[in-house]
């Protein structure tokens, strides 16, 4: 094997490493742009200003998604305010540990159905935490987004502007 051969396998390989790392960089990239189309408001899983209104931004589908916690555990969120409930997936309630404590029916866009009870310790979206927070566990939903509905969502002042909401605590201007 001649040093020209040896040079040109290196050159190659040298072009093969770069082009894989720019692929890989590049759908790193490209995952992380999508993510932030789907839920803008990813930050607030880590927001800590008490009592400070927290503002949402649409996604690009039209909805308001955020990033909380449940019980201390980050929890992504589709805002509801038609939910009675904070309404979770029975594969998330069940990754949580969530007690059952009584059943009920509901009225959902699919239709009637019969889910459970139960009560979250504790859900908080950016600075906002409340307690006691009472929830259902939804039959019809998948994956592991829960509806942040109005057993949450009614100790807030809403306000929504074109692509923005923002939520203040009750009572306050």
């Amino acid at each position: 094997m001649s040093d020209q051969d040896s040079t040109r396998r290196a050159g190659l390989g040298m072009m093969l490493l770069f082009w894989a790392l720019f692929i890989g960089v590049g759908t790193w990239w490209f995952q992380g742009f999508l993510e932030g189309q789907r839920n803008p408001n990813a930050h607030l899983v880590n927001a800590v200003g008490e009592g400070e209104p927290v503002t949402l931004e649409r996604n690009r589908a039209g909805h308001f998604m955020a990033t909380g916690r449940i019980n201390g555990e980050p929890v992504e969120f589709l805002l509801d305010t038609g939910a009675t409930y904070v309404a979770l997936p029975a594969g998330l309630a069940d990754r949580l540990g969530l007690e059952r404590v009584g059943s009920a029916w509901f009225n959902t866009a699919n239709g009637r159905v019969r889910g459970d009870l139960t009560i979250l310790d504790e859900v908080s979206l950016g600075g906002f935490a409340a307690a006691e927070v009472r929830g259902s566990i939804s039959p019809g939903l998948e994956g592991d987004v829960a509806l942040l509905g109005m057993s949450f969502l009614d100790r807030f002042d809403i306000e929504i502007r074109g692509s923005r909401m923002v939520l203040r605590p009750a009572g306050q201007p």
